[in-house]
């Protein structure tokens, strides 16, 4: 008998499935597809916060007259709050899939994204969707009360926090690609998703096609 985890995934495809689309962040077309939107986001956002600012009246010169010191500091806790979500958005996908599945992680990065996978089996459409969507919905969810704070306090602060987060809305785009995947195209609760990170796998009973 299955355990609880084990009922989330399967190590080998079950017979009658068959593979019913293949996607590739390393893919030239794909990877620039997903870049070219990630940065298009990105920009909304800047242009978002920056209009929330020019309206509140609180965007002046001032911000550009910063001293070396603070300069810094800001441009060092820029990059670790870069760098850092970059590891714990990989980090919490990686959470939700050894919490799900227990099975051996992947990570790596290519020219085009930061990846987790579980490449040893092929998880079902429930836990696929969990995983692929946990980052999002916790960095999302945490970025939003710290914008509203550094926005009352600190102006400079606010817009490079607004700009990892819209690294992160942008970099989301192709988690989100996946969830709409899972939750429009593949309806059936026995969809399986083999995921190594970069690739993603979709499968169906036969009788579904």
């Amino acid at each position: 008998m299955k355990d609880l985890k084990e009922k989330n995934f399967e190590k080998e495809l079950p017979s009658g499935y068959k593979q019913v689309l293949y996607i590739n962040a390393k893919n030239a077309k794909f990877g620039i597809i997903f870049n070219v939107i990630s940065i298009a986001v990105l920009a909304l956002v800047m242009v978002a916060a920056i209009f929330f600012l020019h309206y509140d009246g609180r965007l002046s010169l001032d911000l550009l007259e910063i001293e070396s010191p603070q300069l810094m500091v800001a441009s060092l806790a820029f990059f670790a709050l870069m760098i850092g979500y970059i590891v714990l958005h990989e980090m919490v996908h990686g959470i939700a899939y050894k919490a799900l599945t227990g099975e051996k992680l992947t990570f790596g990065i290519s020219w085009s994204c930061a990846f987790c996978g579980v490449p040893n089996i092929f998880v079902y459409r429930r836990t696929a969707m969990i995983a692929v969507i946990s980052p999002f919905a916790l960095f999302t969810l945490l970025f939003i009360p710290v914008l509203v704070l550094l926005y009352c306090f600190s102006p400079l602060y606010y817009l490079l926090v607004a700009f990892v987060f819209g690294l992160h809305l942008g970099g989301c785009s192709g988690d989100l690609y996946v969830l709409y995947l899972l939750t429009r195209r593949f309806k059936d609760k026995k969809t399986l998703m083999r995921d190594t990170g970069p690739e993603q796998y979709f499968y169906v009973p036969a009788e579904n096609e």
